[in-house]
């Protein structure tokens, strides 16, 4: 990996998780200097050394992630959302209240992150550029049946990316997502044990999808969900 993201302040959410960890990983391994918020008050069993991570931060609070944004330094070149949730459940499994956690999980976390993040963008020198990296899944691109609530709540993710991308083009904000097929993590070996994990994604290499998408070399993709499906 190279090191052109030397010195540059980055935001990764969801990093204690299984993909977080390996993008948090990837961004120390190109330069950065990177900052986890962390819902609960202990930090992750697994950390990466040199990381700043902030225990403490709900993403669906406003005020939370408000302030979390605010105490930053004032250069944060790039804001990184993996942190969401997942759930299956068919329309006539699913309730009201889980089709509003997924939102909240998925989108309203994103959402809040991307502004605040965007505020911090504009306090850099010069006031220009930035970039922001969104997860959506493969079923925000390929709807499927069976995880109804989350597939809406990770279109919503896409449309966010979108609308972004456009509204801050003429700043020089690039603004992507990653849309992930199955990961390869032990919780979805142990809850797929028939599968065929080697058509599962590497979350190593989605860090490195991120990686780019976030770095300065990155002049010019803005608005793409990049699909990294793997093998299946």
């Amino acid at each position: 990996m190279s090191h052109a993201l030397d010195g540059c302040q980055v935001v990764v959410t969801g990093g204690a998780g299984a993909l977080g960890h390996a993008v948090v990983t990837a961004f120390v391994g190109a330069g950065a200097i990177v900052h986890v918020p962390v819902h609960g008050a202990a930090l992750p069993s697994a950390t990466v050394s040199g990381v700043h991570y902030i225990p403490g931060i709900d993403l669906t609070d406003e005020s939370a992630v408000v302030a979390f944004y605010a105490g930053l330094p004032k250069d944060l070149w790039a804001s990184i959302h993996v942190a969401g949730g997942f759930a299956m459940g068919g329309i006539t499994e699913t309730l009201l209240e889980d089709l509003r956690e997924q939102f909240d999980l998925n989108l309203v976390t994103t959402f809040l992150c991307c502004r605040e993040a965007v505020r911090r963008f504009r306090l850099r020198a010069g006031g220009d550029g930035g970039r922001i990296v969104n997860v959506a899944a493969r079923t925000a691109l390929q709807p499927d049946g069976g995880k109804l609530a989350y597939g809406v709540a990770k279109g919503a993710v896409v449309s966010l990316t979108a609308a972004l991308a456009d509204e801050l083009k003429a700043e020089g904000i690039c603004v992507n997502a990653v849309a992930p097929g199955t990961i390869d993590t032990p919780a979805n070996r142990a809850a797929m044990p028939d599968a065929d994990a080697a058509k599962f994604v590497d979350p190593r290499a989605i860090a490195d999808v991120i990686v780019w998408l976030a770095s300065p070399e990155n002049g010019v993709a803005s608005g793409a969900v990049v699909p990294v499906f793997g093998r299946s």
